[in-house]
């Protein structure tokens, strides 16, 4: 036999090996003992907006809907009291730890907001602390339901003039964007969406004042809203803080995903945390989220749009990572989300 020739068998029996090794693994990791794997592995499926079937593939209905009944969270029935947050940003003299100290400090005493960079589980994160509340608005697409696809943060963030911009609400989809927001959408003290239903759509509303305070209101209409206090809003969530109460989380209820939200600590520091993740297998959990933003001092905060919409913008630039489809064209089109405007 050839010299070649046996390279040739060499290696055809190493790649077979290989892939063997690969199929077992697989095998093992999806049917073995480690039922967390295979919690995530489920719920990262089922919450993702086209690949539910991926869930069906490995495992019956009936295991699914088993791991479906031990993953859930108890939703916060109460609205964010924003007389507790009391603003004021500045540097102090004393910390009471290092996520404290690492929040409020800065190169320049006027930098309206600092980037944090994190590391959750595999996944990268960004956490941005922006010192002046008062300049975070709601940012839009130019016109709802005109037939469009809405647009990037990219293009939104340059608009409106803004600093630093991540996405916000849902909108309908069905795979191929729209311009419809769900729920409601007030920008300056006017309902820009759901005006015919301003008195009777009940929704958990993510709102901020006009002095910059982030006003969480369960089941709550937009008249109640603006009536409130609120200047901007958008309809998403769960709420994941409520006046320093974190969400009840029991499993790993929407599994792990590139995700992002917005929080507020009670010095008014307003928090936009955002979390890469590929392919749906790493990002970060629903728990990942409350636990980063409690250590960093979080009061009151929201869960908004994830997955292929995740998008921050700093200085024109789109700053994550997100998915590969949402990346090659400069971030997902969507329909709302939230600035710092300068």
């Amino acid at each position: 036999m050839s010299t070649r020739k046996k390279k040739k068998i060499y290696k055809t029996t190493i790649l077979f090996i290989i892939l063997d090794l690969l199929a077992i693994t697989g095998f093992i990791v999806m049917y073995g003992p480690w039922d967390k794997v295979r919690n995530m592995y489920v719920n990262t499926a089922l919450k993702t907006m086209h690949h539910q079937y991926f869930a069906n593939i490995f495992y019956s209905q009936k295991t699914i809907d088993k791991i479906n009944s031990s993953s859930y969270f108890v939703t916060i029935n109460e609205d964010a009291n924003t007389e507790d947050v009391i603003i004021n940003t500045k540097e102090k003299s004393k910390y009471k730890d290092k996520y404290e100290e690492e929040l409020f400090t800065r190169d320049n005493p006027d930098d309206s907001y600092k980037i944090i960079d994190l590391k959750i589980g595999t996944s990268k994160g960004y956490l941005i602390a922006i010192y002046k509340p008062e300049k975070v608005r709601l940012i839009s697409t130019k016109q709802f339901n005109v037939g469009g696809k809405g647009e990037r943060i990219l293009t939104m963030c340059q608009r409106y003039g803004g600093s630093v911009c991540i996405n916000g609400g849902g909108f309908q989809d069905e795979g191929y964007g729209s311009d419809i927001p769900t729920g409601i959408v007030i920008q300056d003290g006017e309902i820009t969406w759901g005006k015919d239903t301003a008195d009777t759509a009940r929704d958990n509303v993510i709102g901020i004042t006009k002095d910059g305070k982030l006003k969480l209101m369960t089941n709550a209409t937009a008249n109640e809203a603006l009536a409130a206090g609120v200047n901007d809003a958008m309809i998403f969530g769960p709420f994941l803080i409520v006046n320093g109460k974190p969400l009840e989380i029991v499993g790993d209820p929407w599994g792990q995903a590139p995700r992002v939200a917005i929080g507020q600590t009670k010095d008014g520091i307003i928090l936009f945390l955002v979390v890469d993740g590929e392919n749906y297998i790493n990002g970060a959990s629903l728990q990942d989220m409350v636990d980063v933003l409690q250590k960093y001092g979080a009061y009151n905060a929201a869960n908004l749009d994830g997955g292929q919409s995740s998008s921050l913008v700093v200085n024109n630039k789109l700053y994550n990572n997100p998915p590969p489809a949402a990346k090659r064209q400069g971030g997902r089109y969507v329909v709302t989300g939230w600035g710092l405007i300068d």
